[in-house]
């Protein structure tokens, strides 16, 4: 420090600006929790695993969601009527958008053009364009709560909490209208798509199970137990199991999505409310309303760690897409111990990703219908480059383990 007279005199410049200047010295993507309670956004870089910044967001955050590039975070204020608009390059609030009376689920279009918001209050879903930064249009549905956009961008679907009518309502993206319902015993909590839009994963409150829908047949298939009061499950691109968050024991406990079978549980702090994945698949990353924190799980069976926040943390948020600054170079994804990392990213139209297999044993990259051509066989060391003509959702799988599978998001220039 010595050395540099005038370094000190910038870091003390750049604290006081607050957000701004820590962000700037982030290491990794960053993960976004909203503190009910305090009406905060705690930033963490998901690298060093420490609290970057600390952001005044609309009352009440209960639902964030990232834009695909990266660059974006809303987060709705269920005690208020609005949505914050953060820019992720700076994380301060850019845009506070008029949505409607108790805002609460936030779900994203795959081009990042629509948020979608569940308009709890005036009982309907908002479709906020991220261009004007405003209402586009709206889709009346009773007391929605959270929303799930299928994967191929055809379809939302809406858990309505309607006293004495619960259900799923399905909402058409093209034509914005209600479709068609799926009437529900109990009152649903959160749904969320599989990787490949086959499976929609759905809690319910008192039931101490996970609901699983056929969602090309809207059949129900058989539930997964679990322990009391689970509340989001999840099977992200790229994992073998998937994941839901328990409640009552304060755990996430893994499951078979073949089978459907419950496998090892891990526990986490207390009241753990949400989770999300880090960028690269290798750590899990679930908000505790009961312990004012976050659990950050290793995956391969390292340490687990914990970070403060504010006050009742509810919805985390982890950055997958490519970070800003970035969009014109390669993308790159690591084939390492049997999985694709990251799993999940977005790039630009024709920015080149770059695929290297680093693991021991021979993997593919196959693209599901409607996708490039890919590489059929790469051996230990070899690497493989594909392009994006056009927007849209890539997922694709390994040709020599068909589990590992992952997601490109193509955005427009």
């Amino acid at each position: 420090m010595t050395a540099f007279p005038g370094f000190a005199r910038l870091l003390a410049v750049l604290a006081a600006s607050g957000a701004l200047a820590l962000s700037a010295l982030a290491a990794g993507p960053k993960a976004y929790v909203g503190n009910f309670k305090d009406s905060t956004l705690s930033v963490i870089d998901t690298g060093s695993e420490r609290v970057l910044a600390t952001v005044p967001v609309a009352a009440g955050p209960d639902g964030i969601v990232i834009s695909p590039n990266g660059q974006r975070v809303f987060v709705s204020g269920s005690s208020a009527s609005a949505v914050s608009e953060i820019d992720a390059a700076t994380d301060r609030v850019t845009h506070t958008i008029e949505v409607g009376q108790g805002p609460q689920g936030l779900a994203t279009t795959a081009d990042g053009r629509w948020v979608l918001v569940a308009v709890n209050g005036d009982d309907r879903v908002a479709f906020v364009d991220t261009a004007t930064h405003a209402v586009g249009a709206s889709v009346a549905v009773p007391k929605p709560h959270t929303i799930a956009v299928r994967p191929d961008g055809r379809q939302a679907y809406v858990a309505s909490q309607a006293p004495g009518h619960f259900a799923l309502v399905v909402v058409d993206l093209a034509t914005r209208k209600a479709v068609s319902e799926i009437a529900l015993d109990k009152p649903p909590r959160d749904l969320e798509f599989g990787p490949d839009g086959k499976a929609l994963y759905l809690t319910l409150a008192g039931v101490p199970a996970v609901q699983v829908l056929d969602a090309t047949t809207n059949q129900w298939l058989a539930p997964i137990p679990t322990g009391v009061s689970p509340h989001i499950a999840q099977h992200f691109a790229g994992m073998a199991s998937g994941v839901v968050v328990v409640q009552g024991p304060g755990e996430v406990m893994l499951f078979d999505p073949a089978t459907r079978t419950p496998g090892r549980s891990i526990a986490v702090g207390k009241q753990p409310h949400w989770l999300d994945i880090s960028a690269d698949g290798g750590k899990l990353w679930v908000s505790n309303e009961g312990s004012n924190d976050v659990s950050v799980i290793d995956l391969a069976g390292g340490p687990s760690h914990t970070v403060a926040v504010g006050n009742a943390p509810r919805k985390v948020a982890v950055q997958r897409g490519a970070p800003a600054g970035h969009a014109g170079g390669s993308a790159h994804v690591a084939i390492r111990n049997f999985a694709f990392e990251p799993a999940q990213i977005t790039v630009k139209v024709g920015q080149p990703v770059r695929w290297k297999n680093d693991d021991g044993a021979p993997h593919g990259v196959v693209f599901r219908k409607g996708g490039p051509a890919g590489m059929d066989l790469m051996l230990p060391g070899q690497d493989f480059t594909q392009t994006f003509d056009k927007p849209g959702v890539y997922d694709y799988a390994c040709s020599v383990h068909p589990y590992m599978t992952a997601r490109i998001t193509v955005i427009a220039p």
